[in-house]
């Protein structure tokens, strides 16, 4: 029921593209499969990554994924690349952080959050944000290998 059971249409911003902080490399990064994966669902994609050019993802995704502006139709409309984080997240349904650049942890989220539509959704696929913060601040919070305080209660 996350996002009303659908991503077709929302803005979903991506935070770090790269595979890992401090590089521009594209070669194989997991944020690419995500990315793919809701071009398909015709999510409207926001991308910032400090060292990466847009083209060096295009090109990675023909490479990796066999995706291109010829053989996936709307592919350049729907990845947008941003020139910092908090207009990638500027009305975003939902921003996912995927590469651990060390200035993604010292973002104001209040700023992001009061910017983004409601339910605001964090997808924190490197476990770097104060998650506990971030669901004081009013996001809904999912991170990789952690629960949902909110939805799981392991006390019997």
């Amino acid at each position: 029921s996350s996002m009303f059971n659908t991503v077709t249409g929302k803005k979903v911003a991506i935070l770090g593209f790269a595979f890992k902080k401090d590089t521009g490399d594209v070669r194989e990064t997991p944020s690419m499969f995500v990315v793919r994966d809701l071009v398909h669902e015709r999510a409207n994609i926001h991308v910032f990554d400090p060292q990466v050019e847009r083209e060096d993802m295009f090109q990675e995704f023909e490479y990796t994924c066999g995706m291109s502006r010829a053989n996936t139709p709307g592919f350049e409309d729907l990845v947008t690349t941003a020139p910092d984080a908090y207009s990638a997240c500027d009305g975003a349904h939902a921003f996912a952080t995927l590469t651990e650049w060390d200035q993604f942890k010292d973002l104001d989220f209040e700023r992001i959050y009061k910017n983004m539509a409601k339910p605001a959704f964090v997808f924190d696929g490197r476990n770097i944000l104060d998650q506990d913060k971030l669901r004081k601040i009013g996001f809904e919070v999912y991170a990789i290998g952690k629960p949902n305080p909110s939805k799981f209660n392991d006390a019997v």
